[in-house]
């Protein structure tokens, strides 16, 4: 049997619960016909680079199939019928990865980094007075109505 990566892109207004379904379906389908399926990746809701189909984004859904190329077929010919799914890409590969794909890795290191804690690690604002606590205009408006004390 050969070893293939298929990644398939879900329309947007699909809730990620009836993706996980779509996914477990196309893995009945791969089983059902001798092969079998040894990771599935849910990638997330993606914005996609262009529109497809009228949609900006989609789910994108990562598998790992070993299966011979006929239940490869079936699956990619159900994966077309569908109307939720929007696009689809079958590799046949060497080798499958073991552990988390590049994209996971990525997206988890992206969740690490440090930034946007606004009040914890920001300093805090240097205090200045301001024009009205003064009393006076500020220099600019001083010097152009000629209101200098």
């Amino acid at each position: 049997m050969a070893l293939y990566e298929n990644v398939f892109i879900a329309r947007q207004d699909v809730p990620q619960t009836q993706v996980e379904t779509l996914t477990n379906q196309f893995a009945e389908i791969v089983t059902g016909l001798g092969g079998t399926v040894s990771k599935k990746e849910y990638w997330g809701l993606r914005s996609l680079t262009y529109r497809i189909k009228k949609n900006r984004k989609g789910h994108y859904t990562l598998l790992n199939i070993d299966a011979p190329s006929a239940a490869v077929k079936e699956m990619e010919r159900t994966m077309s019928i569908n109307e939720d799914i929007i696009r689809f890409l079958t590799v046949r590969v060497d080798a499958l990865e073991e552990g988390p794909s590049a994209i996971m890795v990525r997206s988890a290191e992206k969740s690490d980094r440090p930034g946007g804690d606004r009040w914890g690690d920001r300093p805090p604002r240097r205090e200045r007075p301001r024009f009205g606590d003064e009393g006076g205009a500020p220099p600019v408006v001083a010097a152009i109505t000629g209101d200098e004390e």
